[in-house]
């Protein structure tokens, strides 16, 4: 793809991330993140913190994990803090699982102390993948939970 065809589908991708209709937001949140822009980041926070719709959410945690971009960590534990307030049963599972994945291919390490309530979760695929996540953002995070008790 040429430079200015990505100029054009990453500025029309932006627009209807913000005045299309839910489709069109998924899709345009998809589209940012195969781009892996990274000047996408600043716009989908944007997105992210007045979008309703929770599929078109989940594509932006998504589109920000194809980025890679350490900026989106904190607003993604955000979005993680108000999934944890909820009780279990209410919990959106799907969400959960695409913020552990999300924070995981970002691999901040500040990340890591908001992820450390999933490994008490009551959901065994939780459970296992918030470990890989540890292990992947951290390595050694079991030697340094030795030496910290």
């Amino acid at each position: 793809m040429d430079s200015n065809t990505q100029i054009n589908e990453f500025n029309f991708a932006i627009k209807k991330l913000f005045h299309g209709r839910v489709m069109e937001r998924v899709t345009a949140a998809r589209t940012l993140g195969h781009l892996k822009e990274g000047r996408a980041t600043n716009l989908l926070i944007k997105a992210l913190n007045s979008e309703r719709d929770s599929i078109v959410i989940n594509r932006i945690i998504e589109a920000m994990g194809e980025i890679k971009d350490p900026k989106a960590t904190i607003p993604i534990i955000n979005f993680l803090k108000k999934e944890l307030e909820k009780s279990e049963d209410e919990q959106d599972k799907t969400r959960l699982f695409l913020i552990i994945e999300t924070l995981m291919k970002i691999g901040d390490k500040r990340a890591l102390e908001h992820l450390g309530i999933l490994l008490e979760s009551c959901d065994a695929d939780i459970r296992k993948l918030t470990e890989q996540a540890f292990e992947c953002i951290d390595p050694s995070f079991k030697e340094n939970l030795k030496q910290s008790k």
